[in-house]
């Protein structure tokens, strides 16, 4: 993937896995790839380093995975899986730093309103969140590195997935939340170096695409390499993995994409 580096921090569903109270094979299981955290991604550039949601387990992955720089954070939606870490951001920006925020109106509203005490501008002491809000809708720079906000469908809510390219080369498309993925985007992503794509389980879902639609998108796509992520307790990973095609894996916390 050249100069950009992704970083898995989490490719589990809402519960995490193992799941509370759950003896399922796969909560039980001593694969340390089916213990999976809230979905989220760190993406290193030479000159930029961002995060992709930062949901409840945000500060365990920093510490699990040594993240020591940050230089804004992007959003796919408000969901309490993907945003509730915000908080934990301060550390990457004391001493009044400002911390640009990426998000659709929609998802910067609900920032705004859940929390009011970091957007409100009223506390300007040192160790408190600066956020410096952009809402976007187009494609956006971080660095060298384009963003292009990819909307599909979550339930009654509209996601946005992201297109990385760097000079001209479509890199990577996380697309962690949806229901489908609409023809504009298989059209924008397609023939994508990697393609990082909700997958929930074998069962039909009302949210969220299962194995199968997942695997309808991948053929669509033609990505040079798929990986299926916001996996639940019912997917484990190597039974999951051996039955899927080729160019096609599960993702697992801790997983990086590098050259």
């Amino acid at each position: 993937m050249g100069d950009l580096t992704i970083t898995f921090l989490g490719t589990g569903t809402s519960q995490g896995v193992p799941v509370i109270a759950c003896d399922c094979a796969t909560c039980r299981s001593d694969d340390p790839r089916d213990q999976r955290t809230r979905a989220s991604i760190y993406v290193e550039t030479p000159e930029c380093a961002f995060v992709v949601d930062t949901g409840p387990d945000f500060r365990t992955q920093c510490l699990r995975e040594n993240v020591r720089r940050m230089d804004a954070v992007v959003f796919t939606h408000a969901h309490t899986d993907h945003v509730m870490g915000f908080d934990d951001l301060r550390p990457f920006f004391w001493h009044q730093r400002l911390l640009p925020v990426y998000a659709s109106a929609e998802t910067m509203d609900d920032l705004r309103r859940v929390f009011v005490f970091a957007f409100n501008g009223e506390n300007r002491f040192p160790g408190y969140l600066h956020p410096e809000p952009h809402v976007v809708a187009e494609p956006f720079a971080l660095g060298e590195t384009e963003l292009t906000p990819l909307p599909v469908p979550h339930g009654r809510t509209t996601v946005f997935g992201y297109l990385f390219t760097r000079r001209g080369e479509k890199l990577a498309a996380y697309i962690s939340d949806c229901k489908a993925v609409p023809e504009p985007v298989i059209e924008r992503i397609r023939g994508v170096r990697h393609l990082i794509v909700d997958a929930l389980r074998h069962k039909p879902h009302p949210t969220h695409m299962n194995v199968e639609e997942a695997l309808a998108v991948v053929a669509q796509v033609q990505a040079g390499q798929t990986w299926f992520t916001h996996l639940c307790h019912e997917l484990a990973h190597a039974e999951t993995e051996a039955a899927l095609p080729p160019g096609v894996r599960i993702a697992f916390d801790g997983l990086r994409l590098e050259p």
